[in-house]
C-alpha cells in the first residue's frame, strides 16, 4: 500500500455569520472531500502540542510524526535547509519576513503580492548595507526570507507578523527570554529599524508605491533556532523507501528535506489563490508511480485566512477539491498498486481572527476496501462523529501508515 497526504494549510475555520453560521468547509462545494469522507473514516486531530505556538512548522511536522519536544527549532532552520543554506552549530537561522509597515502600524505580513524576484533585489540590498561576517540575509520565496546570525541566542520572544496585521508593531519587537539573549534581541531589533530606513526609499518600493501596491518597508525576524535533530521518515516507517513532498513554501520544503523526502518543483506553484493546482496533482500522480509516500501541501487557504478574505478562502478550498483532490482520486482508481489517501488541514486559520489557532482539525482517511464509518460529509463538525475520535500529533500518521 502506498500513501498520499493532501494538506490544505489553514483551511479549517470557525462558523461565520457571512456564511449563515457555517464554516468555510461546510459552505464550500467539495464533492470529492465529501465522497472520500463517506467512503472512508474520519476523526479530529490535535496537531499542536500543549505549550507550542500553532505555527505551520509545528503542525506539519507533528502530522508527519515528529515529537516537537525533541525536534522543535522554529521555522528558520527548516527554511534554511529548503534553500540550501548549511548551518554551523552556533548559527541562529531565523525567518525574515519582508512586511509592510506604515507609520506605527504593521499593515500586513506579506507586502501584498511580492514576487520572489522583487524580494531578491531587496535582500541583496540589505546584505550590502547590513550584512557582515556575522549577519547574512538569504532570499527565500516571495516575502518569506531568511536571516542567519552567527553565535545568535535562540532564547527570544518573537511575535509572528501574521498575528498582528493592522496593529502597532513597536510593542511586538523582539524580547529576550533570558538575560543572556538580550544582545541578540538588541541586534535583531536594530536590524529592523535600520531596514526601515533603507527599504522605504529603495527604488523598487517607490515604484510599488506609485503603482498603488504595498511597500516591503521592513524586515520582521521571528521563529529562529538551530539545526534540528530530525530523522528521515523511513527510520520510523520502513515501508517508506522513497517519498516526495510537493509545496510552494520553503518551510514545508525544509521539513521534507529533514524527513528524507525528495522536494518536487511545480511550475506556477505560488502559495496563493492562483497556485497551479493541476500541476501539483499531476506531480503527485507521477510521483506515486515510483514513490511510496507523497505529501502535497497547499498554502492558499491559509493566506486567504490571514488576509481575512472569506470569498478567496472559499474559492481556494473549492479549487483544492476540484482541481487537486479530484484528479488525484480519479487517478488512484486506475493505479496497479493500491494507494491510501488522507486529507486534512494543519491548523485552523479563522477568517475573523486572521491568524492560526490550535484547535483540533478534521481529517479523513480513505483507501480501497476500507470500512467506512457514519460520517457523510467533510467538515469540522461532522468529523467529530468519525470512528477515529480525537487523536493527537503523531498518532495520526501511525494510524495512517497501518493501512
Amino acid at each position: 500500500m502506498k500513501h498520499i497526504i493532501i494538506l490544505g494549510d489553514g483551511m479549517a475555520d470557525w462558523p461565520d455569520a457571512g456564511l449563515g453560521g457555517r464554516t468555510i468547509l461546510q459552505a464550500a462545494h467539495t464533492p470529492y472531500m465529501d465522497l472520500l469522507a463517506a467512503k472512508g473514516r474520519c476523526g479530529m486531530l490535535k496537531t499542536v502540542p500543549d505549550g507550542f505556538h500553532p505555527g505551520s512548522e509545528v503542525a506539519n511536522s507533528s502530522i508527519l510524526g515528529y515529537d516537537q519536544r525533541k525536534v522543535y527549532e522554529g521555522r528558520g532552520p527548516l527554511e534554511a535547509a529548503s534553500i540550501g543554506v548549511s548551518l554551523d552549530g552556533d548559527d541562529l537561522a531565523i525567518r525574515c519576513n519582508l512586511v509592510c509597515v506604515e507609520g506605527d502600524m504593521l499593515k500586513n505580513h506579506s507586502c501584498g503580492r511580492l514576487e520572489t524576484e522583487e524580494a531578491d533585489v531587496l535582500i541583496k540590498c540589505l546584505n550590502e548595507q547590513l550584512g557582515s561576517d556575522r549577519i547574512r540575509f538569504h532570499t527565500g520565496v516571495q516575502y518569506r526570507n531568511l536571516l542567519v546570525v552567527k553565535g545568535g541566542d535562540k532564547r527570544l520572544v518573537c511575535t509572528p507578523p501574521h498575528d498582528i496585521p493592522l496593529h502597532p508593531w513597536r510593542p511586538a519587537l523582539i524580547k529576550a527570554a533570558v538575560p543572556e539573549a538580550q544582545e541578540t534581541a538588541d541586534l535583531l531589533n536594530g536590524l529592523i529599524l535600520r531596514s526601515q530606513e533603507i527599504l522605504v526609499n529603495h527604488p523598487l518600493n517607490l515604484r510599488r508605491k506609485a503603482e498603488g501596491k504595498d511597500m516591503a518597508s521592513s524586515i520582521w525576524p521571528w521563529a529562529g533556532g538551530y539545526r534540528p535533530a530530525m530523522e528521515p521518515l523511513g527510520c520510523t516507517f520502513p515501508q517508506i523507501g522513497r517519498g516526495s513532498v510537493i509545496t510552494a513554501v520553503d518551510l514545508i520544503r525544509g521539513i521534507g528535506h529533514y524527513a528524507g523526502l525528495k522536494v518536487l518543483d511545480v511550475e506556477g506553484a505560488t502559495g496563493l489563490w492562483d497556485t497551479n493546482y493541476e500541476g501539483k496533482a499531476a506531480a503527485a500522480i507521477e510521483a506515486l508511480k515510483h514513490d511510496d509516500f507523497v505529501y502535497v501541501h497547499v498554502e492558499a487557504p491559509d493566506e486567504a485566512g490571514h488576509d481575512g478574505d472569506i470569498d478567496v478562502k472559499l474559492k481556494t478550498v473549492e479549487d483544492l477539491d476540484a482541481r487537486l483532490i479530484g484528479p488525484v482520486y480519479e487517478a488512484l482508481k486506475e493505479m496497479d498498486e493500491p494507494v491510501a489517501m488522507a486529507v486534512l488541514p494543519d491548523h485552523p486559520t479563522p477568517i475573523r481572527l486572521r491568524t492560526h489557532t490550535s484547535e483540533p482539525v478534521p481529517f479523513l482517511i480513505w483507501a480501497p476496501g476500507i470500512e467506512p464509518d457514519s460520517v457523510k460529509v467533510y467538515d469540522e463538525f461532522s468529523c467529530r462523529e468519525g470512528s477515529y475520535g480525537l487523536i493527537r500529533e503523531s498518532e495520526f500518521i501511525r494510524e495512517f501508515m497501518k493501512i
